[in-house]
């Protein structure tokens, strides 16, 4: 389950399925991804459920090596932090820009 939401595009695509900011042909994938994030209670279960395909699934590395990415569509991810089956900090964003 989603507890958390962090960053406009995030909240302007769980709350309004758009946002001005991301790829109009990412909105649907996006929405899906978050849908199926806050219907889960395990990564496997994301993993499972995230049919969408390359998800990619990967923890990150450095000062961000509490949180987890899937890819929505390169460069474009979906950051978060795990923790007894919820979701933190859930964040749409390009983290790979310099």
């Amino acid at each position: 389950m989603i507890v958390s939401i962090d960053g406009k595009i995030t909240n302007d695509i769980w709350f309004t399925n758009q946002s001005k900011s991301l790829p109009k042909e990412l909105w649907i994938r996006t929405k899906a991804l978050l849908t199926i994030m806050h219907s889960t209670s395990t990564l496997n279960d994301l993993k499972i459920k995230g049919e969408p395909p390359h998800i990619r699934l990967h923890k990150l590395k450095g000062d961000r090596k509490e949180c987890w990415s899937v890819t929505i569509k390169l460069p474009w991810c979906i950051t978060f932090r795990f923790k007894n089956g919820e979701f933190f900090d859930v964040k749409v964003e390009n983290y790979h820009r310099g």
